[in-house]
């Protein structure tokens, strides 16, 4: 059980394999980071505030952020000469309770429109956590601890925002798509973690009425639900010795099969939980390259006007 706590522990400090070799990182508090780009998601009737949140840097380079009440999101554009018109909703993970802001979101952005995809970063509404960095991180860990086993009808998601976040997220970047030189019916979404747990709830719950025309769905529970006959065809990858979602096969990709939807799955052989854009010395740095491939394959990074 221990090992299984602390693999939970590794997925909020957003790199299993680095703190695997090395022991639990050091999260140092640090003043919040300028965003001059990000965007109230909501307009004017965003709720919360940013003085609410709390940052942290972890390994000395990989911020992270708690207490989020006040979600916004943050365009990160290819070049014009690279645009492709596609773009891609970034959702961090955390376990609901920290945003991995650098790991999980600013870098994977930046790496998608180094691939001429239009990126948007999602900092989502958090679960509380105690405002002590000693006490959260016992609240962290002890809150994980009684996740386990039920990651995906869990109290931590369902006491989220996220999801609505998500959707709402999705929704915006349709709504600018002009403004950004996007197709609005090439507009994805990808997540990482609770990220990507939030990513699968936005493309497959029964209420959203516009779903994201793609789902990339990284390190999730591979848990499987009923797959609605509109789902958004979805990239799935996950590392084989993922401690905190240990391996049970790919029963999510199997619905997707059963539903006769489109799906792909990357099952890395090592990475553990929390790979971001990939382990040194591992097949799992080869994962955005894989999901731009795919997109491709779909036809989702082909322009209109292309000829």
């Amino acid at each position: 059980m221990k090992r299984r706590v602390f693999a939970a522990v590794l997925a909020l400090c957003a790199n299993g394999a680095v703190v695997a070799q090395s022991g639990p990182p050091q999260a140092v508090p640090v003043p919040a980071p300028a965003e001059p780009d990000a965007i109230p998601l909501y307009g004017e009737k965003t709720p919360g505030s940013a003085a609410t949140e709390q940052w942290v840097k972890f390994m000395g380079t990989d911020l992270a952020a708690r207490n989020v009440t006040h979600p916004t999101i943050t365009p990160v554009l290819p070049e014009p000469g690279k645009a492709t018109g596609a773009a891609v909703v970034v959702a961090p993970g955390g376990a609901f309770m920290i945003l991995a802001m650098d790991h999980e979101g600013w870098a994977v952005a930046r790496a998608l429109a180094d691939r001429g995809i239009a990126a948007f970063v999602l900092k989502y509404r958090l679960n509380p956590t105690p405002r002590s960095e000693a006490a959260s991180g016992k609240f962290m860990a002890e809150q994980l601890a009684r996740e386990l086993g039920r990651p995906m009808a869990g109290e931590l998601l369902g006491k989220s925002m996220a999801p609505a976040d998500g959707k709402a997220a999705v929704a915006w970047v349709r709504a600018h798509a002009d403004k950004y030189g996007i197709d609005p019916n090439r507009v994805g979404m990808m997540g990482f973690s609770a990220g990507a747990m939030t990513t699968r709830r936005v493309g497959l719950d029964a209420d959203t009425p516009s779903r994201p025309a793609f789902l990339g769905y990284i390190y999730g529970p591979q848990d499987a639900e009923p797959v609605p006959a509109d789902a958004p065809p979805m990239f799935d990858a996950i590392a084989l010795d993922d401690a905190l979602f240990p391996n049970k096969g790919f029963p999510i990709a199997q619905a997707y099969l059963d539903a006769k939807r489109p799906v792909e799955v990357h099952g890395y052989q090592t990475g553990n939980h929390g790979f971001g854009l990939g382990v040194p010395g591992t097949t799992t740095t080869l994962m955005i390259d894989e999901f731009t491939a795919w997109l491709r394959m779909q036809g989702f990074l082909t322009r209109k006007d292309s000829k």
